[in-house]
């Protein structure tokens, strides 16, 4: 039987060689003496993520000519401060599944799961200083310092019924598209791009990293289960106040505000079903669905002046395939 397709795979196709490049560098840079490291790090770096933010190093790299060692580096620089935020997003939100399987500090518990985060995040600026260019380090620096107050924003947020779709976008910005737009921004600076360049780069991270967590934020309350690889409900379960939650809160009747405003305030699932119904009847999914593709056509607008190429075109499919994904 032939393996199966996925926008992922065509979206990959012009830098497999460069993805294979990258995962050497990932596996030669997470060693450690210590074997508990060695084994918390290895488990979730392998563990089947999207590597979506070392892509984006990747191909927006790939617009200004030959990918370099550099660039390899510094995507996996970019994966490990990812994994290292997923590690000590798992703690904090208590997760015992992601990806479709049992989260690290489900397996080896919530201590290791967090010193092993700042074993990566240390690591990820021993490899980014090792560049020797300021610039990136200033980019990651920055980037990781604004994902930390991110993390802090959404604390504050949970069980908070009350905040406004700007409060929670600004969350998105921080915890989530930050690092989307600094992969991108990476891949011009060391190919020594103009600024003008830079900068639509960075919007392009910044559009579609916010349209990838829209979604997410849609597949908790619609995904299937099998293929999102977490349990339906997680962000509602948790009290997490997301846009379609509020959507649905503001334009659903009566009964269905009360019951939504109680699920976030209150946490757990035993209003699951009514705010399921709410959302979809409201039109909830569907709006956010809209702001998402929204988002990823203004990726494609930033990046429009670009010459055509294998990269351009991979960067707009990986646009759509943010705003439409089904996992």
């Amino acid at each position: 039987m032939s393996p199966t397709i996925t926008p992922l795979n065509s979206i990959q196709a012009c830098i497999s060689a460069d993805i294979d490049a990258v995962n050497k560098v990932i596996q030669q840079s997470l060693h450690s003496d210590v074997v508990l490291v060695n084994q918390v790090a290895n488990y979730i770096i392998d563990s089947g993520g999207k590597r979506l933010r070392p892509i984006l190093v990747l191909l927006s790299a790939g617009l200004f000519g030959p990918i370099k060692p550099e660039h390899h580096k510094l995507a996996a620089v970019v994966e490990f401060i990812h994994t290292a935020t997923l590690l000590h997003d798992d703690v904090v939100d208590e997760s015992a599944k992601r990806r479709g399987q049992s989260t690290a500090n489900a397996l080896f518990g919530n201590a290791a799961s967090v010193l092993v985060g700042d074993f990566v995040y240390s690591r990820a600026f021993q490899m980014m200083v090792s560049v020797h260019n300021m610039r990136v380090m200033e980019i990651l620096s920055d980037a990781t310092n604004i994902i930390a107050e991110g993390e802090v924003l959404q604390l504050l947020n949970v069980h908070n019924a009350d905040i406004t779709d700007n409060d929670y976008l600004q969350v998105i910005h921080y915890k989530t598209a930050k690092l989307f737009e600094a992969a991108t921004r990476l891949g011009a600076i060391v190919s020594n791009s103009n600024t003008y360049d830079e900068e639509a780069l960075s919007k392009y991270g910044m559009h579609i990293g916010t349209a990838f967590q829209l979604i997410d934020d849609v597949l908790d309350l619609s995904g299937d289960e099998s293929e999102i690889g977490k349990n339906l409900g997680d962000d509602l379960n948790e009290g997490k106040p997301t846009l379609p939650l509020l959507y649905a809160m503001r334009h659903g009747d009566t009964q269905e505000s009360q019951a939504i405003k109680h699920a976030i305030e209150q946490g757990g699932l035993d209003q699951l079903d009514v705010v399921l119904k709410a959302v979809v009847r409201t039109g909830a999914l569907d709006h956010v669905r809209h702001l998402a593709i929204k988002e990823s056509e203004a990726a494609c607008d930033a990046i429009a002046h670009f010459a055509t190429s294998p990269f351009k075109t991979a960067m707009l499919q990986l646009a759509e395939f943010a705003a439409t994904r089904k996992y």
